[in-house]
């Protein structure tokens, strides 16, 4: 595992517009890094793919755990939610994607830090923009990332899953909040849909309306949303003026509501508990950092790093944003190690239920943040 620079591409900017990514440059801070790339060799990316289809069964596993022992006031999960939950998860309708975020050096077994198992993004970074990078500037050189055909063939296999057709076909409804980044990745997901053959159509969170006579959701022309693809939190979506239609609708979500037990940050003290031995994990436990020296403090529910603490034998750097009423877990700081005075986290992505393919974020300081540097890569035999 290496980092390494390069001169970035001419009209880079032009070249990630046509494939979507407008929010490259936020606030004139790189989030798209042209001029520096990630190496690994074969093993090392074997090593991130046995550890992401390592996790995600021990995550379904803890999932079923939570489920048996009805541990749902530990994550603070709403009684009301509860029902929606066990259904989905009896009947287990689609599911696309998850991304586990990993500290990994090369050396050691990847440890990993959260699981972002309901709303993860930078999806079309590790897609498609990083693999037009390698196109373009190591054409030959291999990259994990069979993220696009994967997501295709997902989509066609839902086909026998969906909702009854309409006139028009199958119709999957994306929504995400009226913000570039999420509506960035919102409009990539329905386009690998629409390769897929299904109809798709974008409309905001807020432009999502309930009918009360026939008691479903609608879009803006008034039509049934039978299919919802959300880029939206499920704590978010439950405890709003609309929530308490959820549990009455027969809306078909994506991500499932069964998916608010991992998209906690309260799974990774359960993890601990049920898989001590497990070379992916790091001891984490509810409400206090007992035995540990060194520790992350993260909220129950969080975004993008806000509210996180850190706490070294050296410095204690506090968290700062909207998150935290509900709780908090305390993980062993994770050996995420310093290249060129930045830190390396690996976002590895399950599509369907197998790895699929990463990405490379990097921040300045302990924490990754909403611009932390999304960074290319490719790999040798």
């Amino acid at each position: 595992m290496k980092r390494l620079s390069c001169s970035p591409r001419l009209d880079w900017q032009k070249k990630v517009e046509a494939r979507g990514l407008s929010w490259h440059t936020p606030d004139e801070i790189p989030y798209w890094a042209e001029g520096t790339y990630y190496t690994f060799d074969a093993d090392e990316i074997e090593r991130i793919e046995r550890a992401t289809n390592d996790l995600h069964a021990r995550c379904l596993e803890a999932v079923q755990h939570v489920i048996d022992e009805k541990r749902y006031a530990e994550l603070r999960i709403p009684e009301a939610a509860v029902p929606l939950i066990e259904r989905s998860w009896k009947e287990e309708p689609p599911s696309v994607f998850g991304r586990f975020d990993l500290a990994y050096d090369g050396v050691s077994p990847p440890k990993m830090l959260e699981y972002n198992a309901d709303t993860p993004t930078s999806l079309l970074e590790a897609a498609v923009i990083q693999w037009d990078w390698l196109q373009d500037v190591f054409a030959g050189k291999d990259q994990f990332n069979s993220l696009h055909e994967r997501l295709v063939e997902l989509w066609r296999s839902f086909g026998p899953y969906l909702p009854t057709p309409g006139p028009e076909g199958h119709i999957v409804h994306f929504a995400a909040m009226d913000d570039r980044e999420d509506g960035m990745t919102v409009g990539y997901l329905a386009d690998t849909a629409s390769h897929a053959g299904l109809g798709t159509r974008l409309v905001s969170i807020a432009d999502i309306g309930w009918n009360p006579t026939d008691r479903e959701f609608r879009g803006v022309d008034d039509e049934k949303i039978a299919t919802l693809f959300k880029l939206y939190p499920w704590e978010w979506m439950l405890s709003e003026q609309f929530g308490e239609f959820v549990t009455q609708s027969d809306t078909m979500f994506i991500e499932p509501p069964w998916k608010m037990i991992l998209s906690n940050k309260g799974i990774l003290p359960i993890l601990w508990e049920l898989f001590p031995d497990s070379p992916y994990l790091v001891p984490a436990y509810f409400d206090e950092p007992r035995d540990m020296f060194e520790w992350v403090k993260k909220p129950l529910f969080s975004r993008e790093g806000a509210n996180v603490t850190v706490h070294t034998m050296q410095d204690h750097l506090e968290g700062h944003g909207n998150y935290g009423s509900e709780g908090f877990v305390f993980q062993q700081l994770a050996p995420i190690q310093v290249i060129d005075g930045v830190r390396p986290v690996i976002g590895s992505w399950i599509i369907g239920q197998e790895a699929a393919g990463m990405g490379i974020r990097e921040s300045d300081g302990w924490v990754t943040g909403n611009t932390s540097r999304f960074v290319p890569h490719f790999f040798t035999a």
